[in-house]
């Protein structure tokens, strides 16, 4: 396929280029979600709302590597996995009861309106929400300066490098959850219509890139 030079960098050197592929987009969300806009520093809080899935995997390893405290919320079934991704607390689903409050809450959960609203009572005065469920906004507290930012990300070849940089050092894990032949493409569509899909599924064109 054919893609402008600028939006390129080279793919990471320590990992199959195939599970390169699952690197840019849920990377550069948990990326940009974390330093543009939340501009998470470290010493930090942050809760990352939903880590049980591809995007927080990356959340949760980038906040850790940044210095920050991560608080994370996940199911029964990747509560594991976020703990092994560096959470310092794992809560279940639901506003979680801190000890103290957080500067950041990153959402990435699609949960009712309500519910996200809620989780601006755990966020300190001046802090702020990032959410990644565009389809419905941000909240915030305008009483206690705490801004609510709606994600949309950006193609950023720089960051990406970053990224890149960071999986060759051992920074960063690429978790690729399943590899699936694309002949076998309606399974994982069933599957996530169903909620039972969890982390990144590569699509590979033949049986063949599987080995």
């Amino acid at each position: 396929m054919l893609a402008p030079a600028g939006l390129l960098t080279a793919a990471p050197a320590s990992i199959p280029l195939a599970d390169a592929g699952g690197l840019p987009l849920v990377g550069l969300t948990a990326w940009q979600a974390l330093f543009d806009h939340a501009k998470l520093t470290a010493g930090q809080r942050v809760l990352i709302n939903g880590a049980g899935g591809a995007v927080g995997g990356y959340a949760v390893q980038l906040a850790k590597h940044a210095g920050a405290h991560v608080i994370a919320t996940a199911g029964p079934r990747s509560s594991e996995h976020v703990t092994r991704a560096g959470a310092d607390e794992v809560f279940g689903h639901g506003v979680p009861e801190l000890s103290a409050l957080v500067d950041v809450v990153l959402n990435l959960a699609p949960v009712e309106p309500m519910q996200l609203a809620a989780l601006t009572s755990v966020i300190r005065d001046g802090g702020i929400v990032v959410n990644t469920t565009v389809w419905m906004p941000a909240p915030s507290d305008e009483e206690r300066g705490v801004r609510g930012v709606n994600l949309f990300i950006n193609s950023d070849a720089a960051q990406l490098a970053r990224l890149v940089t960071l999986v060759d050092s051992g920074a960063l894990h690429v978790d690729i959850a399943r590899r699936v032949p694309l002949a076998e493409l309606p399974a994982p569509h069933t599957e996530a219509a169903e909620g039972a899909l969890s982390g990144k599924v590569l699509i590979l064109p033949s049986a063949a890139t599987l080995t």
